[in-house]
């Protein structure tokens, strides 16, 4: 679909593990498993019901975005990269487009954060995202560069896609993977318990949901260590 950013690669599952349900548990590698631990100690910081760490990341169009700034509104916070065929599974089918569009009428703000290290095969600079994100069509509200991880690693987040909501408030109220799918199929989106679509349903008519803190699933976030 897209020649550059976008291929299709063949991939084992013991090569893109992720972070999955122990029922469908795939072997993790051990570049992932080094990752897991050095972002363990601060995952237990960022629990939902604690304050989300502010930020100030630069978009890809050069503008500087803080989290602050969104006070008084739902956010939404997406771990991308282009490259990963677990994210590829949700922009190549629509799905994350679709749940980008749903909330936006919602007034919701949606930031996507690249943390790849630079020097990673899979890095894409600034211009290159911009190319990305247009040919995806995607609806969000900012792609955010976090070439040096301290955002990510502020968050723990874990892997590509890895999902965070944020009320108004600015506390953090979800936490974990988007839904209980982790294949990197489109094929299983249909059947798939989509996790922030009702997480944001219950928030959104003032409901308690349950479902707060899930597993996250997708290729490991490539930080520079």
């Amino acid at each position: 679909m897209f020649r550059h950013g976008w291929r299709q690669k063949r991939i084992s599952g013991n090569r893109r593990a992720g972070t999955v349900p122990v029922n469908r548990a795939l072997q993790w590698p051990t570049c992932f498993a080094a990752s897991w631990l050095l972002l363990t100690a601060s995952y237990a910081a960022v629990l939902p019901g604690t304050a989300a760490p502010d930020f100030t990341l630069t978009a890809v169009d050069g503008e500087a975005v803080s989290l602050s700034q969104f006070r008084g509104k739902y956010v939404i916070l997406e771990w991308f990269n282009s490259e990963c065929p677990f994210v590829q599974k949700h922009y190549k089918s629509g799905n994350m487009q679709n749940l980008q569009s749903r909330y936006k009428r919602h007034n919701v703000i949606w930031l996507s954060i690249n943390s790849t290290n630079p020097e990673r095969s899979n890095y894409r600079d600034p211009q290159r995202s911009r190319e990305i994100i247009s040919q995806c069509r995607a609806k969000l509200t900012a792609l955010l560069l976090d070439p040096d991880g301290k955002v990510g690693k502020a968050y723990a987040a874990r892997t590509t896609p890895h999902m965070y909501i944020i009320d108004p408030q600015g506390t953090l109220v979800y936490r974990g993977g988007i839904d209980d799918k982790p294949s990197f199929s489109p094929s299983d989106i249909p059947s798939a318990k989509t996790y922030v679509a009702a997480a944001f349903d219950e928030l959104l008519s003032g409901q308690h949901f349950s479902d707060n803190d899930t597993r996250p699933y997708g290729c490991s976030v490539k930080y520079r260590y």
